[in-house]
């Protein structure tokens, strides 16, 4: 890796994209679910871990089950948008350790230490989910974080078994550009960045 990317590319995953608050009525295929799924999950996590499980809900039924959950300002846009993704997490990401890491004994050092895999898998988790944003924006689509949600209410409805855990949620789509915020300011790199 030893080259800038172009700067449309920088303008379409960070510069120029929004959150997206509403979306036209487009659906998104499997088949480009899959495309995202396919970029994000080469993004880096600790020791290849890769705890993060992700469930598409594609139609209005699977969507209507979340509303519950969701805080009033959420409900509208989770109503239309044609995705909604749960970013979830494998609280036994480790039983998959001997598949995807290459020395032994790392199933069995997270299986013996729950803090260390708890920690892990909600760190890892969330980072992937952050991968799996800019992975959409890459491809085209717009979404729509939000954590205002009773995570609670979304493991039960979702996950009643208790192995995956909600982390956040993300509308997916085609933005609808008449319903987004102006841009909020940024921090600056002196008030966010200390160099030692």
């Amino acid at each position: 890796m030893t080259t800038k990317i172009a700067q449309a590319s920088l303008d379409q995953l960070f510069f120029n994209a929004r959150t997206a608050n509403g979306f036209i009525d487009k659906p998104v295929p499997l088949e480009l679910l899959k495309e995202v799924y396919d970029i994000a999950k080469m993004g880096a996590t600790s020791m290849n871990t890769q705890p993060a499980r992700y469930v598409f809900l594609n139609s209005a039924e699977s969507r209507a089950r979340l509303l519950p959950a969701l805080s009033p300002g959420n409900l509208d846009k989770t109503r239309d948008a044609p995705v909604t993704v749960i970013v979830a997490y494998d609280t036994r990401f480790y039983e998959h350790m001997p598949q995807i890491w290459h020395k032994p004994g790392a199933k069995e050092m997270f299986e013996g230490n729950a803090p260390m895999a708890g920690g892990t898998a909600v760190r890892n988790g969330t980072l992937s989910g952050a991968y799996f944003m800019i992975a959409a924006r890459a491809v085209g689509l717009d979404c729509g974080p939000m954590s205002g949600v009773d995570l609670a209410k979304v493991n039960a409805e979702f996950f009643p078994d208790g192995r995956f855990k909600a982390d956040f949620l993300i509308n997916l789509g085609y933005g609808d550009n008449s319903k987004l915020f102006d841009r909020n300011p940024r921090l600056s790199f002196e008030q966010a960045c200390s160099v030692l």
